[in-house]
């Protein structure tokens, strides 16, 4: 009787193991080993890009211009949702920042005993924090992230705080870790705008642009080499791609932030919730192609300037209550870091140039004091946004003042009311 019992008890976990089709983080599920399919990488022609964009797969997705963090495509990007393994972004920011990454790790037993898509750690394992961080980015290791959120933070808990702190630090308030490689927990989220900008500021350091750039890597643990490869799909077969990081549970779904450069356009591309690998790529491709078959880089500064000189030109004279003077010098600052916008290309000749400026004030008046704003916008959405400051003074007319216009002009006075 037990042994019948046994037997259908294993056959009834084989059955609900191949209905859930069960894995973690990164594991090699059965679409992991389809190849990419050569159509994804090819360069489709617009109206394919056009009929495309409207059926993406994934739940959520968004993709931004890292110079101005402009938002280019978006569909869900402020919605929260599990990101898997992408949270690894986070945690070799964290590393790269406190860490020094030629201290050699021993790996403990917790970190070995780590399930979900390995590096292959050891208890009594030793490697140097820097081959972890490759192991962490390239095979996606959740061992590694345990071995190096306990060499930063003492223990997953501690390593959380500092990621939830620098989460604050960089305004991502819709984002909370409680792990450091992305396994499902109910308060561990983020959206994929809040990704986005977490990339965006991760690649901005050098040495986690090269790990997440680099396609194979031997790591040196216990004095071995150890080949890894990347998991990154896109890496090496779509033009421009240079980072940086998959991601999967049953929880996320298959994700994938993407940075692609071509041209004077640099992009960050989130996918999150989508249904498989090869939908997660072909979602990823029709959104990168799309950006930069309908968007073009403009540099702004010149125009900005021609339409302030004009505007100062026909306001020549201002009005100035009591003032000594009825003229003085005004200024453009605190523009945007960057005059190269992306603009959508058939939008370009819809840019609209405000300025709002006082013109009458009451004397007297001061440098360096906030008078106006010249704004940038397109279809009603301003994205340029330049204050206008006084460069110069003027003094308030005194009794004095006063007594000297009158002696000045005393000769005409009387010719015009006596003579």
């Amino acid at each position: 009787m037990k042994k019948k019992f046994f037997i259908l008890f294993y056959i009834f976990l084989l059955v609900i193991i191949q209905l859930t089709n069960v894995c973690f983080s990164d594991d090699l599920c059965d679409d992991d080993n389809i190849p990419v399919s050569s159509e994804f990488v090819s360069s489709p022609t617009s109206s394919q890009i056009e009929k495309n964009i409207s059926n993406i797969n994934s739940r959520a997705c968004v993709v931004i211009d890292r110079t101005t963090n402009t938002v280019l495509y978006g569909k869900n990007e402020n919605s929260v949702r599990k990101m898997a393994s992408t949270t690894k972004i986070m945690t070799a920011t964290i590393i790269i920042e406190n860490c020094n990454l030629d201290d050699t790790i021993e790996i403990s037993k917790k970190a070995a005993g780590t399930g979900g898509s390995r590096l292959g750690l050891k208890t009594g394992d030793k490697i140097t924090v820097r081959d972890l961080l490759y192991g962490l980015m390239l095979c996606s290791g959740n061992d590694a992230a345990v071995a190096l959120a306990e060499h930063a933070g003492g223990d997953i808990s501690g390593f959380s705080e500092l990621m939830n702190n620098k989460a604050k630090e960089l305004g991502l308030l819709n984002t909370h870790f409680e792990t450091p490689h992305g396994l499902d927990a109910d308060e561990h989220y983020t959206t994929a705008y809040e990704l986005a900008l977490l990339s965006n500021y991760a690649l901005n350091n050098k040495i986690f642009a090269q790990i997440v750039g680099t396609k194979n890597y031997t790591v040196v643990l216990n004095g071995y080499p150890k080949n890894l490869s990347n998991t990154n799909e896109l890496l090496g077969n779509l033009d421009g791609v240079y980072g940086i990081k998959t991601g999967f549970t049953n929880g996320a779904n298959r994700c994938l932030v993407s940075a692609c450069k071509r041209n004077d356009m640099d992009i960050i591309c989130v996918v999150l919730g989508a249904d498989t690998k090869n939908f997660r790529t072909s979602d990823s491709i029709k959104l990168i192609n799309f950006v930069f078959d309908n968007f073009k880089v403009v540099n702004l500064e010149a125009s900005i300037n021609d339409e302030f000189e004009k505007w100062k030109s026909e306001n020549k004279n201002f009005y100035i209550n009591k003032g000594k003077v009825q003229s003085f010098e005004i200024r453009l600052e605190n523009c945007e870091s960057s005059y190269n916008f992306p603009i959508k290309k058939d939008l370009i000749n819809s840019l609209v140039y405000s300025i709002d400026c006082q013109t009458n004030f009451d004397a007297p008046v001061f440098n360096n004091v906030e008078i106006g704003s010249l704004k940038v916008s397109i279809q009603d959405d301003v994205f340029i946004n330049c204050k206008i400051y006084t460069s110069s003074c003027v003094e308030k007319k005194s009794i004095f003042s006063y007594f000297s216009y009158f002696i000045k002009d005393f000769p005409s006075i009387i010719q015009e009311n006596f003579i």
